[in-house]
């Protein structure tokens, strides 16, 4: 058999349980829904570090939080890998393509792609250093397509804002579309004596919350499913800014919530019916019988859920992602089923590669999840050890093992345990509750080796400590 032809389809702050599938009570996504009956529905996918730029490291390099250095948000930083994805693909004779969200630094940096068409959002680090117009195609194109200078802000919503309204532009000149646009044009000039890997790199569904309007009243009169706020939630009250659209943490009124999740969702299903343009697409020049489809997200969106938005956070939401694989009809992955095993972003990288057949690199620290997907009882971790800094002497430090989560909050110490099996929605906390003493103190005990050798000084003493510098990257 010819070597396989690679899509890894990327969407942004998609959080895990957003597909009909999974039995989601509003969102609608009947063409993701049927990748996954074509392949393996992983319902156990984590990024470890859950915002943009940490969660994208991991995907394109396979590595660990503390090997790649990112642990927190913070532009500007140079990526300067030696090894990564797309740079395997193209040494082991792919044709490489990149189509949307980056987030890398420099802008144009390839990290291993032989081409990449940008759209990396907003961008508030190059606006303000005055050189987004040199990075984003996408706005160079929409200018192009309409008769006054657009731009991506006309409509004034925020980029991380929970405020949501319809597209002000006609569908086409949307940014979904665009990706989608700009990836069949790929199938169209590609090199057809090569195969290829294909990243198609979704902004949406992170805000601004504009779907199209048809996307947008699908959902406008839905009647939502209340946020789920948990019996603790009170402990992070200190974070509360009342009456701001890009507040983390609020307590935010039901028809502002209702409008938000009709965004969020009309994004969903927006990108899932381009999704199915671009599937049709591979049938159309014929390559889809040789080709694997990998779709995922770089983290969730909390939307409300124990009062707090965006992501960063470790909560189920926030850090949880959806992942589909499904691959050619010879390629023996096992058809209509699902794998609850803890995966990471980081198994991504080497699951593709062993895909397609290529070497794994040695510094690669994530698992192929080949043979799990071909139905295979391959145990991969017992734990994630997940953090996310939250300010200059703050950061979010959790474990995931099983049955559990356990984390901590490193200014004030605040710590937290919920039984994932029995309260999926962390709606309970246990880490006071004495029968779970010994489930506490184990899961403490595992972020303590995690932590005990790090820079920060987390840990003295065999314990945990309080209010230490932190810094959202180990290596400048």
């Amino acid at each position: 058999m010819d070597k396989p032809n690679i899509v890894l389809i990327h969407v942004d702050q998609w959080r895990a349980d957003c597909l009909s599938i999974l039995g989601h009570p509003v969102v609608h996504t009947p063409y993701l829904d049927q990748l996954a009956t074509q392949g393996v529905l992983f319902t156990n996918a984590y990024c470890a570090t859950p915002s943009c730029i940490a969660s994208r490291a991991s995907l394109m390099t396979g590595l660990t939080q503390t090997s790649h250095g990112r642990i927190g948000y913070k532009d500007g930083v140079p990526w300067d890998y030696k090894t990564t994805l797309a740079g395997e693909f193209t040494k082991g004779g792919y044709q490489t393509q990149a189509v949307g969200k980056m987030h890398v630094y420099p802008n144009r940096n390839r990290i291993g792609f032989e081409n990449v068409i940008l759209h990396d959002g907003f961008l508030h680090f190059a606006r303000k250093n005055g050189q987004y117009g040199l990075y984003d195609d996408y706005s160079a194109w929409l200018e192009e397509q309409t008769s006054y200078k657009a731009g991506y802000f006309d409509h004034g919503i925020s980029c991380n804002s929970y405020v949501a309204r319809p597209w002000d532009k006609e569908e086409y000149l949307h940014p979904t579309n665009y990706v989608t646009s700009q990836s069949i044009d790929f199938l169209r000039k590609r090199d057809p004596t090569k195969p290829f890997f294909l990243y198609m790199s979704y902004h949406r569904p992170h805000p601004p919350y504009d779907p199209p309007s048809w996307a947008f009243d699908q959902y406008i009169n839905e009647d939502m499913p209340e946020p789920n706020v948990g019996d603790w939630s009170d402990k992070f009250a200190y974070l509360r800014n009342e009456h701001s659209p890009v507040a983390i943490y609020d307590e935010v009124d039901s028809r502002t919530l209702k409008r938000a999740k009709a965004g969020y969702y009309g994004h969903m299903t927006h990108i899932d019916h381009q999704i199915n343009r671009f599937v049709e697409s591979l049938k159309e020049y014929d390559v889809d019988k040789n080709t694997y489809i990998v779709f995922t997200s770089d983290h969730g969106e909390l939307m409300g859920d124990h009062n707090f938005f965006r992501k960063m956070v470790p909560f189920e939401g926030s850090a949880k992602v959806p992942l589909i694989i499904s691959g050619p009809i010879d390629s023996k992955i096992k058809r209509r089923s699902q794998c609850n095993e803890l995966i990471e972003m980081r198994d991504i990288m080497p699951t593709l590669l062993d895909c397609a057949g290529l070497e794994i690199p040695d510094v690669v620290e994530g698992k192929s999840l080949l043979a799990n997907a071909k139905g295979a009882e391959n145990h991969l971790r017992d734990y994630i050890h997940g953090e996310h800094t939250a300010g200059p002497q703050s950061s979010f430090q959790w474990i995931r093992s099983k049955q559990y989560k356990y984390l901590w909050e490193s200014g004030l110490g605040i710590e937290c345990l919920f039984d994932l099996e029995k309260d999926p929605k962390e709606l309970n906390d246990l880490s006071d509750q004495k029968e779970f003493s010994d489930i506490f103190s184990n899961h403490q005990q595992l972020l303590i080796n995690e932590l005990e050798d790090r820079k920060e000084g987390f840990v003295k003493n065999k314990k945990l400590v309080t209010g230490v510098n932190t810094s959202p990257v180990l290596f400048e």
